[in-house]
Protein backbone atom coordinates (compact mmCIF):
# COMPACT_ATOMS: atom_id res chain seq x y z
CA UNK A 1 0.00 0.00 0.00
CA UNK A 2 1.51 3.29 -1.10
CA UNK A 3 0.75 6.23 1.19
CA UNK A 4 1.60 9.86 0.37
CA UNK A 5 1.20 12.14 3.39
CA UNK A 6 1.61 15.90 3.53
CA UNK A 7 3.60 16.60 6.66
CA UNK A 8 5.34 19.26 8.71
CA UNK A 9 7.89 18.68 11.42
CA UNK A 10 6.31 16.69 14.25
CA UNK A 11 2.53 16.83 13.75
CA UNK A 12 2.38 13.60 11.79
CA UNK A 13 5.19 11.75 13.60
CA UNK A 14 3.03 9.28 15.55
CA UNK A 15 0.89 8.50 12.52
CA UNK A 16 3.94 8.04 10.31
CA UNK A 17 5.59 5.67 12.79
CA UNK A 18 2.44 3.56 13.01
CA UNK A 19 2.11 3.40 9.22
CA UNK A 20 5.75 2.38 8.90
CA UNK A 21 5.14 -0.49 11.31
CA UNK A 22 2.25 -1.72 9.12
CA UNK A 23 3.23 -4.61 6.83
CA UNK A 24 3.43 -3.67 3.18
CA UNK A 25 3.17 0.11 3.59
CA UNK A 26 5.43 2.36 1.51
CA UNK A 27 5.29 5.86 3.00
CA UNK A 28 6.22 9.11 1.25
CA UNK A 29 6.25 12.29 3.33
CA UNK A 30 5.75 15.53 1.38
CA UNK A 31 7.33 18.47 3.20
CA UNK A 32 8.13 22.11 2.42
CA UNK A 33 11.30 23.94 3.43
CA UNK A 34 9.95 27.37 4.33
CA UNK A 35 10.73 27.18 8.07
CA UNK A 36 12.62 30.28 9.12
CA UNK A 37 12.74 30.43 12.90
CA UNK A 38 15.68 31.48 15.07
CA UNK A 39 18.72 29.28 14.31
CA UNK A 40 17.14 27.95 11.10
CA UNK A 41 16.56 31.50 9.89
CA UNK A 42 20.16 32.38 10.77
CA UNK A 43 21.42 29.40 8.77
CA UNK A 44 19.32 30.38 5.76
CA UNK A 45 20.69 33.93 5.89
CA UNK A 46 24.23 32.55 6.08
CA UNK A 47 23.67 30.28 3.06
CA UNK A 48 21.57 32.37 0.65
CA UNK A 49 19.58 30.08 -1.60
CA UNK A 50 19.12 27.28 0.94
CA UNK A 51 15.70 26.24 2.16
CA UNK A 52 15.00 25.50 5.82
CA UNK A 53 16.20 22.02 6.87
CA UNK A 54 14.46 21.68 10.26
CA UNK A 55 11.32 19.78 9.24
CA UNK A 56 13.39 17.36 7.18
CA UNK A 57 15.72 16.78 10.13
CA UNK A 58 12.76 16.04 12.40
CA UNK A 59 11.43 13.46 9.97
CA UNK A 60 14.82 11.75 9.83
CA UNK A 61 14.12 10.82 13.48
CA UNK A 62 10.93 8.82 12.89
CA UNK A 63 12.53 5.41 13.22
CA UNK A 64 15.07 6.33 15.91
CA UNK A 65 14.18 5.58 19.51
CA UNK A 66 15.13 7.83 22.40
CA UNK A 67 18.73 7.14 23.35
CA UNK A 68 19.73 6.15 19.81
CA UNK A 69 23.06 7.93 19.22
CA UNK A 70 21.94 9.03 15.75
CA UNK A 71 18.92 10.77 17.30
CA UNK A 72 21.11 12.43 19.90
CA UNK A 73 23.41 13.61 17.12
CA UNK A 74 20.66 15.11 14.98
CA UNK A 75 19.06 16.90 17.92
CA UNK A 76 22.27 18.08 19.65
CA UNK A 77 22.21 21.86 20.10
CA UNK A 78 25.45 23.81 19.85
CA UNK A 79 26.60 26.05 22.67
CA UNK A 80 26.94 29.84 22.29
CA UNK A 81 30.33 30.78 20.93
CA UNK A 82 30.87 27.55 18.98
CA UNK A 83 33.40 28.17 16.20
CA UNK A 84 34.60 26.19 13.21
CA UNK A 85 37.38 24.79 15.40
CA UNK A 86 34.85 23.76 18.04
CA UNK A 87 32.74 22.09 15.40
CA UNK A 88 35.81 20.22 14.11
CA UNK A 89 36.56 18.96 17.62
CA UNK A 90 33.01 17.68 17.86
CA UNK A 91 33.44 15.89 14.55
CA UNK A 92 36.60 14.17 15.76
CA UNK A 93 34.47 11.77 17.81
CA UNK A 94 33.22 8.37 16.58
CA UNK A 95 30.89 9.45 13.78
CA UNK A 96 29.62 7.73 10.66
CA UNK A 97 32.05 8.83 7.94
CA UNK A 98 29.17 10.27 5.89
CA UNK A 99 28.04 12.46 8.76
CA UNK A 100 31.62 13.57 9.43
CA UNK A 101 32.04 14.38 5.72
CA UNK A 102 29.03 16.72 5.68
CA UNK A 103 30.06 18.45 8.89
CA UNK A 104 33.64 18.89 7.62
CA UNK A 105 32.26 20.56 4.49
CA UNK A 106 30.18 22.95 6.56
CA UNK A 107 33.09 23.65 8.95
CA UNK A 108 35.21 24.49 5.92
CA UNK A 109 32.68 27.10 4.82
CA UNK A 110 32.60 28.47 8.36
CA UNK A 111 36.41 28.78 8.45
CA UNK A 112 36.39 30.59 5.11
CA UNK A 113 33.48 32.86 6.09
CA UNK A 114 33.48 33.07 9.90
CA UNK A 115 31.28 36.15 10.12
CA UNK A 116 27.53 36.16 9.72
CA UNK A 117 26.48 33.05 11.63
CA UNK A 118 26.04 32.49 15.35
CA UNK A 119 25.83 28.75 15.93
CA UNK A 120 24.20 29.14 19.34
CA UNK A 121 21.34 26.63 19.74
CA UNK A 122 21.73 25.38 16.17
CA UNK A 123 20.74 21.72 15.79
CA UNK A 124 23.69 19.68 14.58
CA UNK A 125 21.37 17.80 12.22
CA UNK A 126 20.66 21.05 10.39
CA UNK A 127 24.40 21.46 9.79
CA UNK A 128 24.61 17.91 8.45
CA UNK A 129 21.95 18.84 5.89
CA UNK A 130 23.70 22.15 5.19
CA UNK A 131 27.02 20.39 4.60
CA UNK A 132 25.37 17.96 2.20
CA UNK A 133 23.76 20.92 0.44
CA UNK A 134 27.16 22.56 -0.07
CA UNK A 135 28.89 19.31 -1.08
CA UNK A 136 26.22 18.50 -3.68
CA UNK A 137 26.43 21.77 -5.55
CA UNK A 138 23.79 23.59 -3.48
CA UNK A 139 21.11 21.11 -4.50
CA UNK A 140 18.70 20.99 -1.57
CA UNK A 141 16.71 17.96 -2.72
CA UNK A 142 19.90 15.98 -3.35
CA UNK A 143 21.00 16.86 0.20
CA UNK A 144 17.72 15.51 1.61
CA UNK A 145 18.12 12.27 -0.35
CA UNK A 146 21.73 11.85 0.80
CA UNK A 147 20.88 12.40 4.47
CA UNK A 148 17.90 10.04 4.26
CA UNK A 149 20.29 7.32 3.05
CA UNK A 150 22.84 8.14 5.73
CA UNK A 151 20.34 7.81 8.56
CA UNK A 152 18.42 4.91 7.05
CA UNK A 153 15.09 6.75 6.87
CA UNK A 154 12.37 4.15 6.14
CA UNK A 155 10.03 6.78 4.66
CA UNK A 156 10.74 8.71 1.48
CA UNK A 157 11.34 12.32 2.49
CA UNK A 158 10.31 14.53 -0.41
CA UNK A 159 10.51 18.27 -0.67
CA UNK A 160 7.38 19.31 -2.56
CA UNK A 161 9.31 21.73 -4.77
CA UNK A 162 12.31 21.50 -7.04
CA UNK A 163 14.41 23.10 -4.28
CA UNK A 164 14.10 26.74 -5.32
CA UNK A 165 14.54 29.17 -2.44
CA UNK A 166 11.40 31.04 -1.37
CA UNK A 167 10.22 32.93 1.68
CA UNK A 168 6.78 32.44 3.18
CA UNK A 169 4.68 35.50 4.05
CA UNK A 170 1.09 35.70 5.29
CA UNK A 171 -1.56 38.39 4.92
CA UNK A 172 -4.14 38.97 7.65
CA UNK A 173 -7.70 40.09 6.96
CA UNK A 174 -6.99 43.65 8.08
CA UNK A 175 -4.02 44.02 5.71
CA UNK A 176 -1.26 43.38 8.23
CA UNK A 177 1.63 41.22 7.09
CA UNK A 178 3.28 38.35 8.94
CA UNK A 179 6.67 38.78 7.36
CA UNK A 180 8.05 35.24 7.62
CA UNK A 181 7.31 31.69 8.72
CA UNK A 182 8.50 32.43 12.25
CA UNK A 183 5.87 35.17 12.58
CA UNK A 184 3.17 32.87 11.21
CA UNK A 185 3.67 30.25 13.93
CA UNK A 186 4.24 32.77 16.73
CA UNK A 187 1.59 34.09 19.17
CA UNK A 188 -0.65 36.64 17.44
CA UNK A 189 -4.06 38.22 17.61
CA UNK A 190 -7.16 36.45 16.34
CA UNK A 191 -7.46 38.30 13.01
CA UNK A 192 -7.68 35.60 10.35
CA UNK A 193 -4.92 34.87 7.85
CA UNK A 194 -6.44 35.32 4.40
CA UNK A 195 -3.48 34.75 2.09
CA UNK A 196 -0.09 33.07 1.77
CA UNK A 197 2.68 34.15 -0.56
CA UNK A 198 6.04 32.68 -1.58
CA UNK A 199 8.46 35.54 -2.23
CA UNK A 200 11.78 35.70 -4.06
CA UNK A 201 13.44 37.63 -1.23
CA UNK A 202 12.61 38.12 2.45
CA UNK A 203 10.81 41.32 3.37
CA UNK A 204 13.09 44.01 4.76
CA UNK A 205 12.16 46.48 7.47
CA UNK A 206 11.64 49.08 4.75
CA UNK A 207 9.35 46.71 2.84
CA UNK A 208 7.25 46.18 5.97
CA UNK A 209 6.98 49.92 6.56
CA UNK A 210 5.82 50.50 2.98
CA UNK A 211 3.12 47.84 3.29
CA UNK A 212 1.89 48.98 6.70
CA UNK A 213 -1.47 50.73 6.71
CA UNK A 214 -2.38 49.89 3.13
CA UNK A 215 -5.71 48.32 2.17
CA UNK A 216 -5.65 44.52 2.20
CA UNK A 217 -6.23 44.15 -1.51
CA UNK A 218 -3.39 46.57 -2.28
CA UNK A 219 -1.04 44.62 -0.01
CA UNK A 220 -2.12 41.40 -1.72
CA UNK A 221 -1.33 42.92 -5.11
CA UNK A 222 2.11 44.16 -4.03
CA UNK A 223 3.07 40.81 -2.50
CA UNK A 224 1.93 38.95 -5.60
CA UNK A 225 4.38 41.00 -7.66
CA UNK A 226 7.25 39.61 -5.59
CA UNK A 227 6.29 35.97 -6.13
CA UNK A 228 9.06 33.42 -6.36
CA UNK A 229 9.06 30.97 -9.22
CA UNK A 230 8.97 27.46 -7.83
CA UNK A 231 8.67 24.18 -9.68
CA UNK A 232 7.30 20.86 -8.41
CA UNK A 233 9.54 18.00 -7.37
CA UNK A 234 8.77 15.26 -9.93
CA UNK A 235 9.23 12.60 -7.24
CA UNK A 236 6.57 14.26 -5.09
CA UNK A 237 4.13 14.37 -8.01
CA UNK A 238 4.73 10.68 -8.74
CA UNK A 239 4.17 9.79 -5.08
CA UNK A 240 0.77 11.51 -5.25
CA UNK A 241 -0.19 9.99 -8.59
CA UNK A 242 0.82 6.45 -7.61
CA UNK A 243 -0.48 6.51 -4.03
CA UNK A 244 -3.30 4.25 -2.89
CA UNK A 245 -3.91 6.68 -0.02
CA UNK A 246 -3.29 10.44 0.19
CA UNK A 247 -3.27 11.97 3.67
CA UNK A 248 -3.48 15.69 4.42
CA UNK A 249 -1.77 15.29 7.77
CA UNK A 250 -2.16 17.33 10.93
CA UNK A 251 0.26 20.16 11.58
CA UNK A 252 0.47 23.95 11.68
CA UNK A 253 -1.74 24.76 8.68
CA UNK A 254 -0.36 28.09 7.47
CA UNK A 255 3.29 27.08 7.69
CA UNK A 256 3.52 23.31 7.29
CA UNK A 257 0.58 22.32 5.11
CA UNK A 258 -1.19 25.01 3.09
CA UNK A 259 2.07 26.38 1.57
CA UNK A 260 2.81 22.92 0.17
CA UNK A 261 -0.51 23.00 -1.70
CA UNK A 262 0.63 26.18 -3.49
CA UNK A 263 3.26 24.16 -5.37
CA UNK A 264 2.47 24.10 -9.12
CA UNK A 265 1.33 20.69 -10.27
CA UNK A 266 0.36 19.32 -6.86
CA UNK A 267 -3.38 19.83 -7.30
CA UNK A 268 -3.25 18.28 -10.76
CA UNK A 269 -1.29 15.26 -9.50
CA UNK A 270 -3.91 14.68 -6.82
CA UNK A 271 -6.65 14.90 -9.45
CA UNK A 272 -4.83 12.28 -11.56
CA UNK A 273 -4.08 10.05 -8.59
CA UNK A 274 -5.18 6.43 -8.37
CA UNK A 275 -5.78 6.93 -4.62
CA UNK A 276 -8.98 5.31 -3.41
CA UNK A 277 -9.06 7.65 -0.38
CA UNK A 278 -7.82 11.22 0.06
CA UNK A 279 -8.14 11.94 3.75
CA UNK A 280 -7.97 15.19 5.70
CA UNK A 281 -6.92 14.54 9.33
CA UNK A 282 -8.18 17.28 11.67
CA UNK A 283 -5.69 18.73 14.17
CA UNK A 284 -6.14 17.71 17.78
CA UNK A 285 -4.40 20.77 19.18
CA UNK A 286 -4.74 24.47 18.52
CA UNK A 287 -2.19 26.67 16.75
CA UNK A 288 -1.66 30.42 16.88
CA UNK A 289 -2.36 30.77 13.16
CA UNK A 290 -5.87 29.26 13.25
CA UNK A 291 -7.52 31.01 16.19
CA UNK A 292 -11.28 31.06 15.69
CA UNK A 293 -11.25 28.63 12.76
CA UNK A 294 -13.32 25.45 12.91
CA UNK A 295 -12.43 22.07 11.47
CA UNK A 296 -14.71 22.75 8.51
CA UNK A 297 -12.96 26.07 7.90
CA UNK A 298 -9.66 24.20 7.60
CA UNK A 299 -11.15 21.68 5.18
CA UNK A 300 -12.48 24.56 3.08
CA UNK A 301 -9.09 26.28 3.07
CA UNK A 302 -7.34 23.13 2.00
CA UNK A 303 -9.76 22.73 -0.90
CA UNK A 304 -9.34 26.39 -1.87
CA UNK A 305 -5.54 26.20 -1.85
CA UNK A 306 -5.72 23.09 -4.01
CA UNK A 307 -7.93 24.87 -6.52
CA UNK A 308 -11.03 22.78 -5.87
CA UNK A 309 -13.23 24.88 -3.55
CA UNK A 310 -16.35 22.87 -4.34
CA UNK A 311 -14.52 19.53 -4.07
CA UNK A 312 -15.76 18.68 -7.53
CA UNK A 313 -12.53 16.78 -8.31
CA UNK A 314 -12.86 14.75 -5.10
CA UNK A 315 -9.67 16.30 -3.76
CA UNK A 316 -10.85 15.24 -0.30
CA UNK A 317 -12.93 12.07 -0.02
CA UNK A 318 -12.90 11.67 3.78
CA UNK A 319 -12.35 13.82 6.86
CA UNK A 320 -11.09 12.07 9.98
CA UNK A 321 -11.63 13.87 13.31
CA UNK A 322 -11.35 12.98 16.98
CA UNK A 323 -14.57 12.13 18.76
CA UNK A 324 -14.73 14.34 21.84
CA UNK A 325 -13.09 17.50 23.17
CA UNK A 326 -9.45 17.98 22.22
CA UNK A 327 -8.65 21.67 22.41
CA UNK A 328 -8.21 21.78 18.65
CA UNK A 329 -10.46 23.23 15.93
CA UNK A 330 -14.11 22.66 16.81
CA UNK A 331 -16.20 20.25 14.76
CA UNK A 332 -19.67 21.75 14.18
CA UNK A 333 -22.27 19.48 15.72
CA UNK A 334 -24.43 19.38 12.62
CA UNK A 335 -21.46 18.14 10.57
CA UNK A 336 -20.62 15.36 13.01
CA UNK A 337 -24.26 14.27 13.09
CA UNK A 338 -24.76 14.32 9.31
CA UNK A 339 -21.41 12.69 8.61
CA UNK A 340 -20.41 14.73 5.59
CA UNK A 341 -19.03 18.11 4.57
CA UNK A 342 -18.25 19.61 1.16
CA UNK A 343 -18.96 16.28 -0.52
CA UNK A 344 -16.56 14.38 1.75
CA UNK A 345 -17.53 11.74 4.26
CA UNK A 346 -16.91 12.92 7.84
CA UNK A 347 -15.75 10.23 10.25
CA UNK A 348 -15.38 10.69 14.00
CA UNK A 349 -13.29 8.24 16.01
CA UNK A 350 -11.22 8.07 19.18
CA UNK A 351 -7.87 9.28 17.85
CA UNK A 352 -6.23 10.97 20.84
CA UNK A 353 -3.03 9.83 22.50
CA UNK A 354 -3.97 9.87 26.17
CA UNK A 355 -0.32 10.07 27.18
CA UNK A 356 0.40 13.16 25.08
CA UNK A 357 -2.48 15.66 25.09
CA UNK A 358 -3.07 17.36 21.77
CA UNK A 359 -1.45 14.62 19.70
CA UNK A 360 -2.83 11.74 17.68
CA UNK A 361 -2.54 8.14 18.72
CA UNK A 362 -0.46 6.77 15.87
CA UNK A 363 -1.85 3.22 15.98
CA UNK A 364 -5.51 4.27 16.19
CA UNK A 365 -5.19 6.90 13.48
CA UNK A 366 -3.27 4.56 11.17
CA UNK A 367 -5.88 1.88 11.72
CA UNK A 368 -8.66 4.32 10.84
CA UNK A 369 -6.81 5.36 7.68
CA UNK A 370 -6.24 1.77 6.56
CA UNK A 371 -9.90 0.95 7.18
CA UNK A 372 -10.95 3.59 4.64
CA UNK A 373 -9.33 1.59 1.87
CA UNK A 374 -11.30 -1.56 2.58
CA UNK A 375 -9.62 -4.42 0.68
CA UNK A 376 -5.93 -3.98 0.06
CA UNK A 377 -4.84 -2.53 -3.29
CA UNK A 378 -3.65 -6.02 -4.32
CA UNK A 379 -7.04 -7.53 -3.51
CA UNK A 380 -8.81 -4.76 -5.43
CA UNK A 381 -6.68 -5.61 -8.45
CA UNK A 382 -7.83 -9.23 -8.28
Amino acid sequence: MRVAMFSGGRGTAGIARALLRSPGVELSLLINGYDNGLSTGALRRYLPGMLGPSDFRKNLLLHLDGGDPRRDLLEHRLAPGTTAAGLERLISGPLDYRVARELHVFAGRLRAEPDGLDLADCALGNLVLAGAYLRLGEDFNAAVRACARTFGAPARLLNVTGGENAFLVALKEDGRVLADEADIVAPQDAAAITGLFLLREPLTGRDRAELAGRAPERVRELLARRAARVTPNPEALRALEDGDLIVYGPGTPHSSLLPSYLTPGVAEAIARSRAAARVFVVNLGGDHDIQGLTATDLVDRTLAYLGDPGNERRTITHVLSHRGASGGPAVPRRVAERGHWAGARWISADLADTGQPGTHSGPRTAEALRALLGPTPLARAG
